[in-house]
Parts: C-alpha cells; sequence; structure tokens
C-alpha cells in the first residue's frame, strides 16, 4: 500500500500558502499527519503544486496535479495513482488523505481494506458522524485511467465518481475526537492544539 497526502489546494481559509507547514502544537501539521500514516504504509507520496523545494526535507517524491488550474483532491489523486503505476508497478493500491488531519486512526488501512472486501467493491472511503470522507480513500490503481477521463471531461466530485464503481464505507466513532477532523483554518488548528494538549 502506498499513499499520497493531499497538499496540492490553496488553502484560501488558511490564508494561502501551504496549509500542511502550519505549525500545530511547535511541529508542522505534515508531521502530524506523517506520524500517523506512515506506520501503515509502504510509502508515501507528496502531491503538492509549485515548487516542489519547500518540502524538500521530508524526502518525499512530490507530484503536482497532472491537470491545471488545481481542479480538486481527484486530480491529486490521479497525481498519485500515476507515480504509483510508473514506481512502483508491484502495489495495487493507493490511499488518500488530506495533509492537515492530524488525528487520523491508527487503523485506518486495515478497516478500509475490510469495508471494501466485505462490501466486495473496489473503493472505499472513511465516514464519521453519519458523514463520508471521500478524500480518505482507497484507491485501485487500475482505475488511474478512467479518473483520468473523467476530470478531463470536468469531474470534480469524488463521491459522484467512485459511486459508479462502488465504495464501501468505514465508520470511526467521534469521542473523544473525530479522527478526521481537518484543520481548514486558523481556529481550526487553535482547537487541534487544545485537543492534543488535552491527550
Amino acid at each position: 500500500m502506498l499513499a499520497v497526502l493531499l497538499a496540492g489546494g490553496l488553502a484560501r481559509r488558511m490564508g494561502g500558502g501551504d496549509k500542511p507547514l502550519r505549525l500545530l502544537a511547535g511541529r508542522p501539521l505534515l508531521d502530524h499527519v506523517l506520524d500517523r500514516v506512515a506506520p501503515q504504509v509502504a510509502g508515501i507520496i507528496l502531491n503538492a503544486n509549485g515548487d516542489p523545494a519547500r518540502f524538500a526535507a521530508y524526502g518525499l517524491p512530490v507530484v503536482p496535479d497532472p491537470l491545471p488550474d488545481f481542479p480538486g483532491p481527484l486530480a491529486g489523486v490521479l497525481a498519485g495513482l500515476d507515480w504509483a503505476a510508473e514506481h512502483r508497478p508491484d502495489i495495487p493500491t493507493l490511499l488518500s488523505v488530506p495533509g492537515d488531519g492530524p488525528f487520523l486512526p491508527a487503523d485506518l488501512v486495515a478497516r478500509l481494506e475490510a469495508a471494501r472486501a466485505a462490501a466486495g467493491v473496489p473503493l472505499a472511503c472513511a465516514a464519521s458522524g453519519g458523514w463520508t470522507h471521500p478524500p480518505i480513500a482507497l484507491w485501485p490503481v487500475t482505475l488511474r485511467g478512467e479518473l483520468r477521463v473523467a476530470l478531463l471531461a470536468g469531474e470534480k466530485k469524488i463521491d459522484r465518481w467512485t459511486a459508479r464503481f462502488g465504495c464501501a464505507s468505514a465508520e470511526w466513532p467521534t469521542d473523544p475526537v473525530d479522527p478526521f477532523f481537518n484543520a481548514n483554518a486558523p481556529e481550526d488548528l487553535a482547537a487541534a492544539e487544545r485537543l492534543l494538549q488535552a491527550g
């Protein structure tokens, strides 16, 4: 299993710039995400646009969106699938997670895999609190051709595209904290800091 961390967005609500490099408890948000994801996968790709040098300290492959004008997280997923097909053809599945989720669960991959297998479908995404989280999902590398066609046709909604193939969901509890909390705005970072301090 490979993971792609989706950091290609414009971070408008955060005031622009690289949201994953904003500090949380004295460390970049990206560090917290990597701590959660790295033990669950064989490798990590970072999807980010612009100069990749700003992420050089992480030693990760940095892949930009394969389409112009920031078409959304599906483009980041496609970037990860393309990289996986070229560089790790032995790995059939990609996990996608946003680069701003500091509380991702330690059993994310295992439970998504189980949900996908139980439902007999190719895709699976996370859910909590009655909501699905389409960017937090498992993707077969074999679907990258279909995804590219859909993106070129203007598709931007993840759940509308995944529904065509079948997408299971795995539910996590939100107590004491929603594991899919994401830091979209400065006040979210402050809330995450309080949660971390509370243990």
